[in-house]
Order: structure tokens, then sequence, then C-alpha cells
């Protein structure tokens, strides 16, 4: 297994099988068909009236050497952190059972769009399968799956994926992607270190107010309040999305108002408060120095150090806290919603990370046999056993316990909600550029109402190419 920068490459020598699922890995090494044996003499044949050969009879040949056969490798293009470790493990095993090796070409994600794009409008560019988000509007404007993705509505999975994530890769009664992952326990919420919270008399936040006087009274102490990675160009736009809840309970119909174009973002008074809020947290310095620069890959380590109180990240957190760095113990941290706007719901995603296998590729049936592979129950349950980040799975058939603090996180919250991302058309692919519009407002190049305007003129944007009825 190599690590490049950019790019990470799973890849060894495999075989030419057409039929991937096949059990016997032998037969893969094998010519179909083998040269015949050359036939026995008759065993009691007198030694004085030998049997006469044929006029036209050849030497028997020697038994043909094997073929060299072109090795099967399908190449899956995807953003960063979206190839977990426990799925290159099973490529490994996936590569042993069938001969076919999985090429991982793994794109820093402020690219990887941009990459995608290039590559398919140049006709897939070598593709075999393409990573997005999942998501009606997403895989249908950003991915464009009806062209570009093969239909996989009678593979055997589908029947055992969630509906509610199911329903995010299909359009028009058609499934076209693959989603492995923790769309409950994946929520984004906060992420605390309850030892600090307890040494500084800290109760868990409901409103910003809370929020905003706990980062105090931690900045007070010489704890930084919270740890926000935002140089990876995606995770800081979390704080506005994932409150799209709060948006839809202060303003009952927002959503089919936004999808219906009646209103703009720019006029949501909580959207608006949300994002003010956000700015004032970087400008009181509650992120830290140094958040433009600090990078999702190493949350752990800085939750670890204890110089951290906070994070926005997912329940599965403290036990890969607990693994990256074994002086921390996952008991130590406990969860609560993000409050900015006094948000109290819990904001649901059945959309995630998904897979699709191009439509022009060469290897259609090998990427479906990945496909029924990484979908298997044991492979299932090999992945949530693995990923510390992940509490539950999205399908049937695999098992999993709550610790006492993802529990407690699960009774704090019963009152659920869809985020904005997922609910609301053109949203989630413009997240990049939304990422790009916060930091200038925590740098003053924006207000808040600016970046809600710039979202609204790129919906519009996105909603006339796609020639949506609602914008003309």
């Amino acid at each position: 297994m190599l690590l490049t920068l950019g790019m990470l490459t799973v890849a060894a020598c495999g075989s030419d099988d057409d039929d991937a699922s096949d059990d016997d890995t032998s037969a893969t090494d094998a010519p179909t068909d083998e040269p015949a044996e050359p036939a026995d003499e008759p065993a009691d044949e007198p030694a004085a009236e030998p049997a006469e050969e044929p006029a036209d009879s050849e030497p028997a040949e020697e038994p043909a050497e094997e073929p060299d056969m072109e090795p099967v490798t399908i190449t899956y293009l995807a953003s960063q952190n979206w190839v977990l470790d426990s799925e290159q493990e099973l490529a490994e095993m996936f590569e042993a059972e069938t001969g076919i090796t999985v090429d991982y070409q793994i794109i820093p994600a402020d690219q990887y769009f941009t990459v995608l794009q290039t590559k398919l409008e140049a006709g897939g560019d070598g593709i075999d399968i393409f990573g997005g988000q999942s998501g009606k509007t997403d895989i249908q404007l950003q991915l464009g799956v009806e062209e570009n993705a093969v239909p996989l509505t009678d593979q055997e999975w589908v029947s055992r994926m969630d509906p509610l994530s199911l329903e995010q890769v299909t359009l028009d009664d058609t499934v076209y992607g693959l989603t492995i992952w923790d769309t409950v326990g994946g929520s984004w919420v906060i992420v605390y270190n309850k030892a600090i919270f307890e040494a500084n008399g800290l109760d868990i936040p409901t409103t910003y107010a809370d929020l905003a006087a706990a980062c105090t009274t931690l900045q007070d102490a010489g704890v930084t309040p919270i740890y926000e990675p935002s140089a990876d160009g995606w995770h800081h736009v979390l704080w506005f999305p994932e409150l799209g809840p709060v948006y839809e309970q202060n303003s009952p119909g927002l959503y089919d108002a936004l999808n219906a174009n009646e209103v703009k973002m720019a006029d949501d008074p909580s959207m608006e408060e949300a994002l003010t809020q956000l700015n004032e947290l970087y400008a009181n310095n509650c992120f830290g120095d140094n958040t433009l620069s600090d990078e999702f890959a190493n949350t752990e380590a800085s939750m670890a150090s204890g110089d951290f109180a906070m994070t926005v990240n997912r329940l599965g957190l403290p036990a890969q806290i607990e693994t990256a760095d074994p002086s921390a113990s996952a008991d130590d941290y406990g969860f609560f919603l993000m409050p900015l706007a006094d948000n109290q719901i819990w904001n649901v995603n059945p959309a995630a990370p998904s897979k699709f296998i191009y439509s022009g590729s060469e290897n259609i049936d090998a990427a479906k046999a990945y496909f029924e592979f990484l979908a298997r129950p044991e492979n299932l349950q090999f992945v949530l056993d693995n990923e510390a980040q992940f509490v539950l799975l999205n399908f049937d058939g695999t098992e999993a316990e709550l610790t006492e603090a993802q529990q407690a996180f699960v009774d704090a919250y019963p009152d659920q909600g869809t985020v904005l991302q997922t609910a609301v058309n053109y949203v989630n692919p413009q997240w990049i550029e939304m990422g790009q519009d916060i930091v200038a407002m925590f740098t003053g190049a924006m207000s808040p109402t600016a970046v809600l305007e710039s979202i609204d003129a790129r919906r519009a944007e996105m909603a006339g190419a796609a020639g949506d009825p609602a914008w003309e």
C-alpha cells in the first residue's frame, strides 16, 4: 500500500476475471480451454504389429504455457476522508478472493469536484468508480448520474440498505449509488471534554449565550474553547447548514418555500443570526489563533492534548481519540448540539459519501462485484467494528452497542430534523464555495448577509442550469 501526497493507492497484480465474485481464485489464473492430452495407446496391442500413426499425424505437443493475462484494476476516484481504513483492508481481501485490484485515487476535498468534472467531461479518463455526496439534487446536478452512472436497482444489497439513505441515491425509481456510512450516529455535534468542563464549573450549553459564556470561562483558564479545523475548506461550513432544523422550526414551511423559489436565504432571520454568531465565535478567538490553518486530520491529537475543550465531530470521535492516543479515554468525552440560533433539534442527514460506477467503465462487472463484496453482512460488520467514528451503519443486519455518553445524547435530544443541505436544493453542491464565503466573513471581506446572498446567487445559477421551473 502506497501513500502519496494527494493520492492513496492500493495496487497489486491481479487476474482478468470477468466473474469477479467467484470464490475459486485458482480459476482466475488458468486459461479457459486447456489443450487436449495426447490419446493413450491401446494397452494390449501386439508388439510385432504396432499401431500405425495417420500419415498427417503431428508429434504430440507439450501443454501450452498459460498466457500472460492482463490484470483487472478498478480505479476509484474519491475525495479526502471518504475512503475508510476498513474499506482499504476489505479491498485487499477482495483482491485475494477475486484477483481484482482496487486503485484508490484520493483528491483533496477542495479540488475533488473540479477534478471529477474534468475527468467526466473527458470521457471518464480511466474512472471505474467515483465518489460523491448523495442527495437527490447533488446526484442529478453535480454528478449527472442519469448519464454518468450505472443503474444498480437490481443489486441484492439494495433491499438491505436504509430506505432514507437509499432515497438519496435514487432518481425516478432507479438506484445509482451505494452508501455505507453512519447516517444517524454520524450526525455532526459538539464533542466536549467532560473533565475540562467539570474543572471549570461548566454545564452543557443549550443556547448561544451559554456557549459564548463557556468560551470566555475556558479562555480565562488558558484553554482554547473549540478546535475548528478550517484549512480543509469544508469543516467550518458545518456550523451553518447542519442547523437547518432550527431554521425550519422558526419559519415553518421554509424548506418547501426555498425549493419553490418563494423566499431567499438572505431574507431568513435565523440563518443570518446563526452566521452572525459563528462570526462572533471567530472574532472572539474561540477557535484559537490557528483555525484557518488547523486541519481536520489533527482532530484526535488536538483533543487528546487537553489544549481544546470542544470540537464539531461525530459520536464516534471519543473512540478515535483513544485509539490515536491511549493515554486518553473515550469515557472522558460527551456530546451536545451546536446551539447557534439556540438550536436544540438533533440534525440528521440521511445523505453521505457514496460510490457510483461510471457508465463508461470497461470494468462494470468487476465494479459491481466490489460493491457486492463491500455490502455483504459480514463485511459491513467489519466496517462497523473497525471504524471508531461509526456508531451505527445504514444497513440491516449489523450489531452495535452505544456507550453511556452516546446513549445520554440520544436520550437528551428526542426531536430530530433533516439538515438544510439535504432538504433544500442547490445547497450541498456549493459546499466548498460556502466555505470560501465564510472564511471571507471571518476575515472581514463579507458580512453574514452577503454570505447568504452569495449562496442565493449560486442556487439560482444551478437552478437555471437544471431548467428548474421554479426559477423560470
